[in-house]
């Protein structure tokens, strides 16, 4: 359907500056079946975006990924990723105000790549505004008719082309590797599997057929470099990473943590050494986690949990900067007016670098297991439950750790930005006063009312509460990791852990910007490195 639609509308357009914004509207208002082709267009690739990341669930919950399928399952990831681009290379071509600027903001991260961005870290010396990677990707330092003529070429020619062939190789692959478990039972190509893709490819051909009559693709005005669009957007499918701007430097947001995604799903069969659930959907049972009732994936349980974890976390930072972005990228609630009198000053602060390593050590720590040698070996010479209450104790320490050097830098450290450097001037009583740092906010309003002495002393039992919480939480999880270890190794472990805490730590990030106003734990600029 796209490559038929698509064809159609290359008969009509014309990839320059001047005639790409006309063609369009004419294909809109002008030509015969014109805006309606552009609809199908339009929202077919957005359903196909959708459609092969429900696919890569579904093979991910069936454990379609384990021997033999492991080179498919990469072949698949890169289809994933070439999906993407196809979609990022078409939304250029409109030339209106949103294509523009939403191009923009993905060309200015690949501006902030390590080494091969004129913006980012660790730039190599021969590497200028005119020969870096956004320069590759856009053909110049601006996007106009150069950037227009290559993401044409490359939506309508290159990724097809290279789409096809590793398209090809999966579809083999698929064929060659035949099934995990031969039962004997067999079913008929014909008419069984033909008809049911038949009625599947009919149900969506209808879909498509009815939303394209009803909801129109958007085209606003023509595309003027001059006039930024407030908020700015990325595609959709990028607003995740374009969310993570607010919490991370660019280089990471836009360009570590990506690559950190994209290899870690090509890594997973070859880290998920469970021979169980290959050809079945995880059964889901009911437990306890404390107090609460959750419920479980009975079969692959961490590998599942984790998995449907950073898939929602993904499309959680989607709906995020979809819906709760307006001007300024400030926070709206779904459905508020985005009225110029809510726009506000951010009061953002940074921790001391001292106390933010110390609060990321904290956090590696969380992630640290106990061997079954080291067990042993324990339990040898302090008894058997020596251990369990050894792990215990590290885990709730690292847990006081963490709040440690999260308040005591908010209730002490004075404020860097304060002009006449008063030690009075604290980070404390500096976002206590600002309207985007609830907690500390909170917190301040309970030192003025109840007096310094019984304000601080609640501040600190509070602190420790929560740290014995996380703390308790990660012990609760110590088996677990304990158990990991033993079965993965050393290496597969801690590549598993650290891809875990990555995930874990981007929504603590979140939770410290929204709650505490904490712009960054360690702010190196000398070195453009912020987390």
């Amino acid at each position: 359907m796209l490559s038929v639609t698509g064809i159609l509308l290359m008969f009509y357009y014309r990839p320059t500056t001047i005639h790409a914004y006309q063609d369009i509207k004419d294909l809109a208002f002008v030509v015969t079946l014109g805006g309606w082709l552009r609809n199908m267009h339009r929202w077919a690739a957005h359903l196909m975006v959708v459609i092969v990341i429900l696919h890569m669930v579904r093979v991910f919950l069936t454990g379609a990924y384990k021997p033999p399928r492991e080179y498919n399952w990469v072949v698949g990831v890169i289809l994933l990723v070439m999906t993407l681009f196809l979609s990022y290379t078409g939304y250029l071509l409109p030339w209106d105000q949103l294509a523009l600027w939403a191009v923009t903001v993905g060309a200015q991260m690949a501006a902030n790549s390590p080494m091969v961005g004129s913006e980012g870290p660790f730039q190599l010396p021969f590497i200028t505004p005119g020969n870096d990677a956004k320069f590759f990707l856009v053909g110049g330092t601006i996007i106009s008719d150069n950037a227009l003529l290559r993401f044409y070429v490359l939506h309508c020619v290159a990724v097809p082309f290279l789409f096809l062939i590793f398209l090809s190789v999966h579809l083999w692959r698929v064929r060659k590797d035949t099934f995990s478990r031969q039962t004997g039972e067999k079913v008929d190509v014909w008419p069984h599997l033909v008809s049911r893709e038949l009625l599947a490819a009919l149900l969506a051909t209808v879909v498509l057929f009815v939303w394209s009559l009803v909801v129109q693709a958007p085209l606003e005005g023509q595309a003027n470099p001059n006039v930024t669009p407030n908020p700015s957007k990325a595609p959709w499918y990028f607003l995740g990473l374009q969310e993570l701007l607010v919490y991370f430097d660019p280089w990471i947001a836009g360009v570590v943590l990506p690559t950190v995604i994209i290899v870690g799903l090509m890594a997973i069969p070859y880290l998920d050494l469970n021979p169980k659930g290959v050809g079945v959907y995880p059964r889901m049972e009911r437990r306890k986690l404390g107090p609460l009732p959750i419920w479980y994936p009975a079969e692959r349980p961490f590998a599942v949990t984790v998995f449907l974890f950073g898939i929602l976390l993904w499309f959680a930072l989607i709906f995020i900067g979809y819906y709760c972005r307006g001007p300024n990228w400030e926070w709206y609630w779904p459905g508020a007016s985005w009225s110029h009198r809510h726009l506000s000053k951010l009061t953002l602060k940074n921790l001391p670098n001292l106390w933010g390593g110390l609060l990321l050590a904290g956090y590696a720590l969380q992630g640290v297991p106990m061997p079954k040698r080291a067990k042993d070996r324990i339990a040898g010479r302090l008894g058997p439950r020596a251990p369990e209450a050894l792990s215990g104790a590290l885990h709730i320490g690292s847990g006081l750790l963490m709040s440690a050097a999260l308040f005591i830098p908010l209730l002490t450290a004075p404020d860097p930005d304060d002009p006449l450097r008063s030690h009075h001037a604290t980070l404390f009583a500096a976002l206590g006063r600002a309207t985007n740092a609830p907690l500390v906010s909170a917190c301040y309003r309970l030192v003025e009312r109840v007096g310094p002495a019984m304000g601080f002393t609640l501040i600190g039992l509070l602190a420790a509460t929560m740290g014995a919480m996380l703390g308790w939480l990660s012990a609760r999880c110590a088996a677990l990791k304990d158990r990991l270890y033993d079965d993965l190794g050393s290496v597969k472990y801690a590549i598993v852990i650290a891809l875990l805490l990555m995930m874990l730590g981007v929504l603590g990030k979140i939770a410290l910007r929204l709650l505490c106003g904490i712009k960054y734990v360690i702010s190196l600029p000398a070195f453009n490195f912020n987390i």
